[in-house]
């Protein structure tokens, strides 16, 4: 596995992050999903990974920059039939390294509170996130968990296999 900078032309990448949006949308209450679209991820303090297992995208992650020290994980997803095999972990990793690389010492997220999220609370708390209110634009909701990590106190390796960075196209 390696994750690269996603280029949201190419139409593998694409059908990753439509498929996230779609299960997003159907898993969640009315008004509550806060998965951002093709559009929404090209915002310049936006930056998008893809997992790829060799010319396969396996999942996506995006780091959205909140302030100078404050990130939060957007579009994080991984297809269901590689679910359970590291795929996730190995993008969590990649996006807590890239906030910490980044100078941020605060990374946060906001995911759905059904029953469909839980997998995913799992993994984030497994990773040291807990808890939290509302952040940024985000208002209270029942729909949403919100979830936040100290950089600070964490150690992550700076490296690991999952953040070797390739530009858009560029093969190992």
């Amino acid at each position: 596995m390696t994750v690269e900078l996603a280029d949201l032309d190419d139409p593998r990448v694409q059908a990753v992050l439509d498929r996230h949006v779609t299960r997003a949308r159907a898993e969640t209450g009315r008004g509550s999903a806060h998965a951002l679209d093709h559009e929404g991820l090209r915002a310049p303090d936006i930056t998008l990974w893809a997992l790829w297992d060799d010319d396969i995208v396996i999942g996506v992650g995006a780091l959205k920059r909140l302030s100078a020290d404050h990130g939060e994980i957007k579009s994080m997803h991984t297809v269901e039939e590689r679910r359970r095999t590291g795929a996730g972990s190995a993008m969590l990793l990649h996006l807590i390294a890239a906030a910490r690389e980044a100078g941020m010492s605060r990374l946060s997220l906001e995911t759905g509170s059904w029953p469909y999220f839980i997998p995913a609370r799992a993994l984030y708390a497994r990773f040291g996130f807990v808890e939290c209110g509302p952040f940024g634009d985000y208002l209270p909701d029942p729909n949403s968990v919100f979830m936040t990590l100290d950089l600070r106190g964490v150690t992550v390796p700076s490296r690991t296999l999952a953040s070797v960075q390739r530009l858009p196209g560029e093969r190992a």
